[in-house]
């Protein structure tokens, strides 16, 4: 089925379009979900969340960029809707309570991990470091940006991103 033919019955609420829809696009969205979230369950509702909006909000793609991106986008930003909703019913790590460590040469480690192992050390990092980690080094945004989306100050946002890499380089040094 062509593409405009199948988001035309989406948005009308077919049910097989919606799965065909689905199917398609579904695996590299979860990709994105599990880089947000804690364990399984909540790359899950990450997921279903992220696609409840994304059939809410189909009618309104304007065809400008590509679909997979504004898939991605409604599913990142259900991500931080969903960090910042849950905010308050986490513990949290002290920010102070993770040490900065110097650089070492650690690419050679992170060579020899596979992509599980490696995602498996990202979701152990506190929701606020691996959330700041995520909008900047894999999605590429500014950290006046993750600021603004955060509700938090660029200052913050860097700081974050500095102390998950020193997080990080721990993890991967140990392994």
């Amino acid at each position: 089925m062509q593409q405009d033919k199948l988001i035309k019955k989406v948005i009308q609420g077919n049910p097989r379009a919606q799965k065909a829809f689905y199917d398609q696009y579904a695996s590299k969205m979860y990709s994105v979900s599990l880089r947000f979230a804690k364990d399984v369950d909540e790359a899950n509702d990450i997921l279903q969340e992220g696609f409840v909006k994304v059939f809410s909000n189909l009618a309104s793609y304007r065809n400008e960029g590509s679909l997979e991106g504004w898939i991605r986008r409604t599913i990142v930003n259900t991500a931080i809707n969903y960090y910042k909703k849950n905010l308050k019913h986490r513990n949290y790590n002290d920010l102070d309570t993770v040490m900065i460590f110097e650089k070492s040469d650690t690419v050679s480690a992170i060579d020899q991990m596979s992509e599980n192992e490696l995602l498996g050390i990202i979701s152990k990092l506190p929701d606020g470091y691996r959330t700041v980690f995520n909008l900047n080094v894999i999605e590429g945004y500014t950290h006046r940006e993750i600021g603004d989306m955060l509700n938090i100050s660029e200052n913050t946002s860097k700081s974050q991103l500095a102390r998950a890499r020193a997080y990080l380089q721990k993890r991967v040094v140990k392994k």
